[in-house]
């Protein structure tokens, strides 16, 4: 899964909820909150994503230089 939220960010900055709707698409189930946020924590201590300013109470995410990095290793 976390490959999967870094390279949907990668491509846009998203929410957490965005990131939901966009693996409901792709997949067709949608993955719960506890698995999403989870993995946006872990992204984001490992300074692959950084949340961005946002109106209201939505956070966004944008992949890092670091984040970019990563996602170019993985897909080679």
């Amino acid at each position: 899964m976390t490959f999967i939220v870094l390279n949907l960010i990668s491509k846009k900055n998203m929410s957490g909820e965005e990131i939901r709707q966009e693996i409901k698409k792709r997949r067709g189930s949608k993955p719960s909150p506890g698995t999403i946020y989870p993995v946006l924590k872990e992204l984001k201590n490992a300074k692959f994503v950084e949340e961005i300013p946002s109106p209201g109470k939505i956070k966004k995410y944008k992949l890092t230089k670091k984040g970019k990095k990563e996602l170019e290793v993985a897909t080679r």
